[in-house]
């Protein structure tokens, strides 16, 4: 018996048989191309691309209907990187200067992509080399003819048997679940990547991230797969086995308990209401939020907008985003302006690679629009414009000086006044609320108070800046702690300055939507959570069963605590305190 440890996706947990599909990365080969051969081999790299939006395509024509809206966004956003110049055209013209074969200059045009991403500082920016690598990995089994092989094997279903791979697609997650197969695992992958997410609303049982899955586990092994705890457990014994169906029959009893909490009001059992919203990447992502009947939107991300392309979006393709989000949900919706990484470009992150020092304290999110107005100010542009739609408000990302706030602010009234005498519609009173996620801005919330309508918390970059290290890094990232007591005094200090000036304060960040510290929160004077839609039903329940009384008392201990065992012990017994 075996157990290994990865990032668990969700609560479920799936017993079966290992189903290897791919045992490790393929060689790719590496040969010289003759002047005569140069375009039969460009033909063969075309081929291959046109084989992998048609694959894609396919994948996405055969969605299941009870599948998750937002499975078919992230199928788009893998087509949309297969008409990347970088990915669809560039290793051609690599094939002709460097008389390398299709598979060696797909390669070397995809390494120069990832080391870009990679440098980024902004986590989720970050996250897209999985997406990258999942596009490349496409069109390279093309060439190998791995893909065909691939689908011969799961021809005849996989009910019921646990995929192991290197890594996985969100293509291929619809696909392996269309076959019926019970959970997956990978080496490669995090919680936040397109197909952690779309494993969550699937609610497939996964574990990733391994690191060696595919290099202990053979075909037919036996395995057990905790997505809450993120462990696998190869070859367990019968009474292991026994202990964990009992399990997931207790997870199969809450999730349909859960269900029935949709139309509740999200109200402590003395009366305390509590707004619940969503965190929204892709328009298709609404439906869910719409069907989850939560209070609105919390953070609408613009990235995905502004990725895989070579000029930036127009201001009329923004607005119709915005309208058709507004229209489509008909509840507040909280858009946060663009927020990318000091070493992302315009152009897709291409050219004009930042070569600071440190990224990390960079020109990134309000800093970098601040910088480059021709791209901030159609964006502030389509949104005021979209605001004629619904109730629509605006979202500043990492502020951390009042001077750069009012340039915000002035920049806004500029625009404003542009609006009125271009005649467009807008609404006059828009709110406008600034991300806490800095801690010069926690520390000084009381001063952003008086000049912003409402303060959000992004605890998943607060708590990486106040602590100095990356939770994406493996060397460092056992020190990200959220219930350490610096993030929770400046947690705290945001909530007391928005009560004091009157103005809501919000979380949006991880630790919003993680039932761990829903009563925390809630101690600390949180009123307002948005999450990943896949969390709202039960952070829901934990309010519903939650005192207000009893948990004020136990946070106050909580937060004049200096010893982090202690700390986490008390965190865990008001969790369980029903």
């Amino acid at each position: 018996m075996l157990a290994l440890n990865g990032a668990g996706l969700g609560r479920g947990i799936a017993i079966g048989k290992a189903f290897v599909l791919q045992s490790a990365d393929p060689d790719i080969p590496e040969y010289r191309v003759t002047e005569d051969q140069l375009e039969a081999e460009i033909h063969r790299f075309y081929s291959a691309i046109r084989d992998a939006r048609g694959q894609l395509q396919e994948i996405r024509e055969h969605i299941p209907e009870d599948a998750p809206p937002e499975s078919a966004g992230f199928i788009d956003t893998h087509l949309l990187m297969l008409h990347d110049p970088m990915i669809s055209e560039k290793p051609a013209d690599t094939i002709r200067e460097q008389g390398c074969n299709a598979e060696q200059a797909v390669r070397i045009n995809a390494d120069s992509l990832v080391g870009v991403f990679e440098k980024m500082e902004d986590e989720y920016l970050r996250s897209k080399t999985a997406d990258i690598e999942q596009v490349v990995n496409l069109i390279l089994n093309n060439l190998l003819n791995i893909q065909h092989k691939a689908r011969e094997r799961v021809t005849g279903g996989l009910e019921g048997q646990i995929i192991v791979t290197r890594d996985l697609s969100p293509a291929n997650t619809v696909l392996l679940r269309h076959h019926r197969m019970a959970a997956f695992v990978t080496d490669l992958g995090g919680p936040i990547s397109h197909t952690a997410i779309l494993a969550r609303s699937l609610q497939i049982p996964a574990v990733v991230g391994l690191h060696g899955a595919t290099r202990y586990v053979r075909d037919g092994d036996m395995l057990v797969v905790d997505g809450k705890q993120g462990v696998i457990i190869v070859d367990p014994d019968q009474e292991l086995i026994d202990m964990y169906r009992l399990r997931i029959q207790l997870l199969e009893e809450q999730r349909a308990e859960l269900e029935k909490l949709r139309s509740s009001e999200s109200v402590t059992r003395d009366g305390e209401r509590i707004t619940l919203l969503a965190n929204v990447e892709l328009p298709e992502d609404i439906d869910a939020t719409t069907k989850l009947m939560a209070d609105g939107i919390g953070l609408y991300r613009t990235e995905y907008l502004f990725m895989n392309r070579r000029e930036p979006p127009s201001e009329a393709e923004q607005f119709a985003a915005y309208a058709r989000i507004l229209k489509r949900l008909q509840r507040p919706v909280t858009i946060r302006t663009l927020d990318l990484g000091a070493d992302k470009q315009v152009d897709g992150g291409r050219q004009g690679v930042n070569t600071a020092t440190n990224p990390a304290l960079g020109l990134r999110a309000v800093r970098l629009c601040l910088h480059n107005p021709g791209l901030f100010k159609p964006q502030l542009r389509a949104l005021l414009r979209a605001s004629a739609y619904g109730h629509l408000e605006i979202m500043i990302p990492m502020i951390s000086s009042l001077d750069e706030l009012e340039q915000v602010l002035a920049i806004l009234e500029e625009t404003k006044q542009e609006l009125d005498q271009d005649g467009y519609p807008f609404d006059r009173n828009i709110r406008v609320g600034g991300m806490i996620e800095v801690p010069a801005a926690a520390l000084a919330a009381d001063l952003f108070a008086q000049r912003l309508d409402f303060l959000s918390i992004g605890t998943n970059d607060l708590i990486q800046y106040t602590l100095a290290i990356d939770r994406v890094d493996d060397t460092v990232n056992y020190l990200y702690d959220p219930l350490h007591p610096s993030v929770l005094r400046l947690i705290k200090m945001t909530i007391d300055a928005g009560r004091i000036a009157g103005i809501p304060v919000s979380m949006c960040g991880e630790m919003a939507g993680d039932v761990k510290y829903t009563r925390l929160l809630l101690g600390l004077g949180l009123r307002i959570f948005s999450m990943d839609p896949a969390a709202l039903l039960e952070v829901k329940k934990v309010i519903l069963d939650t005192d207000m009384n009893k948990v004020h008392s136990i946070t106050a201990m909580i937060l004049s605590m200096a010893s982090p065992a202690d700390l986490h012990d008390l965190v865990e017994q008001l969790d369980a305190d029903d």
